[in-house]
């Protein structure tokens, strides 16, 4: 069984910047390898803590036979921070998905990549008991630690109980939970399950509600267990909004955890921001369109910055929604201070070097 690197998770249980890393395709949907690469240095540069890769926002696909990117994505990110030589700890996500066999040989395939956890998905699993899944998830677990993943049903996720979380978080090498059922009622069960298990120390919480990001690392949940209040913090995000505009994510996340460290009042103006930044994010993700854009509307804004040559997907039917561009520019032209271009602007000649 690997376990996660003492230094990696004093970083995790401090909290970090998360991208999930996209993926960057040709005009003929074939793997544009230099652009790939590019968004990896990308991410480095702008102080993340970290990527997740194999996610949903690099599209489950890759993981068609027919296609049979899974391994080389995650083999040209390996490269790239290894490349970088970071004199930071850095953490390597990597996404795994499909039933018990599937995911469990993409779990070995991360650990032999040299990945630190994996971000477990239930994307395709709809008709499996809870129990069937902690059976999957203990069994992940005995490869490679595990991030959890509370995935919203509009992309392919699922409704999980309070006694599902509370036995997930019982499972030994489970150090994190992403939180990305885009409901604060069932954001917070994951907040109270984890609190009641005796591991509530040693798990992490991570925002992925894209729709509410400011005001879940801002709040401090008291959940009282057996009489006792216990304290429990989101830290920090692994989230699809955040492989765009990342630096100022960085800086944001740097924000608010000084907020919070000195004790002092939240200010009208970060309740503010997290209203501008769901905003944003609903241009970004396709929110009136049940988020069929949300791929598409994360390369664009990569393609605007000059990160990606396209929008292309993998699928062709993924693309922008009728008015998503027009929606992009919105919150382009409102929200300035929100995005990074001029970082990327002053940088990007250098990232490109070698490619």
């Amino acid at each position: 069984m690997n376990t996660l690197d003492p230094v990696l998770k004093k970083l995790l249980h401090q909290g970090t910047v998360i991208p999930a890393h996209p993926l960057a395709l040709t005009e003929g949907r074939e793997l544009d390898e230099k652009r790939q690469r590019l968004l990896t240095r990308y991410y480095m540069a702008s102080g993340a803590g970290g990527i997740a890769i194999g996610v949903h926002t690099t599209q489950f696909q890759i993981r068609d036979p027919k296609i049979n990117l899974y391994k080389k994505v995650l083999q040209l990110a390996i490269e790239e921070i290894e490349i970088a030589n970071l004199d930071r700890p850095f953490i390597k996500v990597a996404g795994v998905s499909g039933n018990t066999e599937q995911a469990v040989t993409e779990a070995k395939i991360c650990a032999e990549l040299g990945y630190d956890i994996v971000l477990v998905s239930t994307n395709g699993l709809g008709d499996w008991s809870e129990e069937a899944l902690l059976e999957r998830a203990a069994k992940i677990a005995q490869v490679i630690p595990v991030f959890g993943f509370y995935l919203q049903p509009a992309v392919g996720g699922r409704v999980l109980s309070y006694n599902f979380w509370k036995a997930f978080a019982e499972i030994k090498n489970v150090e994190a939970i992403k939180m990305a059922p885009f409901n604060r009622y069932q954001t917070l069960e994951v907040v109270r399950a984890v609190c009641a298990s005796s591991r509530c120390d040693e798990i992490v919480l991570y925002t992925g509600n894209d729709d509410n990001i400011v005001a879940d690392l801002l709040t401090t949940y008291n959940v009282t267990i057996e009489g006792k209040v216990i304290k429990k913090d989101i830290v920090g995000g692994l989230l699809g909004h955040w492989a765009v505009w990342t630096n100022k994510a960085v800086t944001l996340l740097e924000e608010i955890h000084k907020v919070k460290q000195s004790g002092g009042t939240i200010s009208k103006e970060l309740m503010s921001l997290n209203i501008a930044v769901t905003d944003t994010n609903a241009a970004f993700f396709d929110a009136t369109n049940n988020f069929e854009g949300c791929i598409a509307g994360l390369h664009e804004v990569l393609r605007r910055q000059g990160l990606l040559k396209g929008i292309w997907c993998l699928d062709e039917a993924e693309k922008l929604s009728t008015g998503q561009n027009e929606e992009i520019s919105r919150v382009y032209n409102d929200y300035p201070h929100l995005n990074d271009d001029d970082f990327v602007r002053d940088n990007i000649e250098n990232w490109l070097k070698g490619l």
